[in-house]
């Protein structure tokens, strides 16, 4: 399975480094889920990636989103990251692999390492539905951040 424009978000519920496990069904409601899926904490892109999300996260909460970062890294590992770059949203450890499998979002090698997060983005909606999908077979590519802001603007005028 994985998520599609259009279709309800694939459920998930992951320690968070707020120390609480979060879960798409207790967003609901709550507004618009931006869902990031990193490959590894530390390493350059995805700290880069996280550090223009950190710097446009009041952009993204001006519009009633929440961003939340997953990877396959521990919880603990992510704690540390998370902290040295002073990221005001969760990062989620998907340790288990499972969110991030059935997002369509894991590779089954990279680098040599096996079940590694695909660098990709979701929008979801208040409702639990997919409104924008973007996963890259290119981990060092960046997320298109100007179509994940329009997915998210148009997800707040539904």
């Amino acid at each position: 399975m994985s998520a599609a424009v259009g279709q309800p978000a694939p459920g998930f519920e992951l320690d968070a480094t707020t120390g609480d496990a979060i879960s798409l069904e207790g967003r609901k409601g709550e507004g618009t889920t931006v869902l990031l899926f990193v490959p590894l904490a530390f390493t350059p892109v995805c700290t880069n990636e996280l550090s223009i999300m950190r710097d446009e996260y009041e952009t993204y909460r001006k519009l009633g989103a929440e961003v939340l970062a997953a990877s396959v890294d521990s919880v603990h590992t992510l704690k540390v990251w998370g902290k040295q770059l002073d990221l005001p949203f969760p990062l989620l450890s998907d340790f288990n692999k499972d969110t991030a499998r059935a997002y369509g979002a894991l590779y089954d090698e990279l680098g040599g390492l096996k079940g590694i997060a695909k660098r990709s983005a979701f929008v979801i909606d208040k409702d639990g539905i997919v409104r924008y999908c973007w996963v890259s077979e290119d981990a060092g590519v960046l997320p298109p951040f100007d179509e994940i802001k329009r997915a998210v603007e148009e997800a707040a005028s539904t």
